[in-house]
């Protein structure tokens, strides 16, 4: 009977080792050198992917219309400059509400 329960115990910690390990985040693992401006226009909104937790480059996200997304390099200047138009966007639409 000890070796049943023994036998349990390490079938189910080895179970749930394996799930832990089955848990992967959603992170970008390369990026795009450059995008048309037809795609630029139809992005969103954006979100920062740090080097902490499961994710090994720092980027940052954008999500088209249609949910796609697309990873790029944080230092790159239209990069940089697509996340500035972005805000200033969000920016007034944010006023808009608070007006109307």
């Amino acid at each position: 009977m000890k070796f049943r329960a023994l036998f349990f115990f390490l079938l189910l910690a080895c179970f749930c080792l394996s799930l832990a390990q089955g848990s992967y985040e959603n992170c970008c693992l390369s990026y795009v050198s450059s995008v048309k401006a037809s795609v630029k226009r139809a992005v969103r909104s954006y979100r920062t992917q740090e080097t902490d937790g499961g994710c090994n480059i720092q980027a940052i996200v954008f999500k088209l219309r249609k949910g796609q997304v697309f990873c790029a390099d944080p230092a790159l200047s239209w990069v940089q400059l697509l996340m500035k138009k972005l805000d200033a966007k969000n920016k007034i639409a944010e006023n808009r509400k608070k007006s109307g």
